[in-house]
């Protein structure tokens, strides 16, 4: 069990993992949030038009639910120079204590963008961030498809999340009145 390596996923890796992994089991990491404040250059818009995608925010009080996923031993050190390759734009493979769902607590691995990062786009009002996602397009598809599958993800575990719900809302909203 000591030589376990468990990744943390709470966004586009909770609904396209592109890794083996032998178990996962619904945890949550204790004062970190889920906000759509990373900008995205290289996978869902492009350096004229960045999309947004999640990273985590410290929030004391909050609690983030995502997945965790168990790498088999032997190929653990290649999915995560995969992962240090797929998450390049701002990223940081950052260590953190996950809460299984079962209650264990394990040392898990997650990548974060940070403020420091120059794709990092910060908050900004939810309408805007909206508009942004609803137009972004980049080499892994639309921005817009990124949020809905994350949205569907977190409905499938019945993992509340407000900021996604909301944006999720105006971005479907906004897609109807198109229509």
């Amino acid at each position: 069990m000591a030589n376990e390596t468990w990744l943390y996923g709470y966004g586009s890796i909770m609904w396209k993992t592109g890794f083996n992994f032998e178990t996962s089991e619904l945890c949550h990491v204790k004062g970190w949030t889920r906000r759509f404040w990373q900008g995205s250059t290289d996978h869902r818009g492009t350096p004229e038009f960045p999309g947004r995608v999640v990273t985590l925010i410290e929030s004391a009080s909050e609690y983030c639910w995502g997945t965790a996923y168990r790498l088999p031993a032997c190929e653990a050190t290649n999915i995560l120079e995969d992962l240090d390759y797929r998450e390049k734009g701002g990223y940081d493979r950052t260590e953190l204590s996950l809460t299984l769902s079962s209650g264990r607590t394990i040392a898990g691995i997650t990548y974060i963008a940070h403020p420091h990062n120059p794709n990092y786009l910060g908050e900004s009002p939810v309408e805007d961030i909206a508009r942004q996602i609803s137009f972004s397009i980049g080499p892994s598809g639309s921005n817009k498809e990124y949020i809905l599958e994350l949205y569907r993800t977190l409905e499938q575990h019945n993992i509340q999340d407000g900021h996604v719900e909301t944006l999720a809302q105006l971005i479907l909203r906004q897609t109807e009145s198109i229509l």
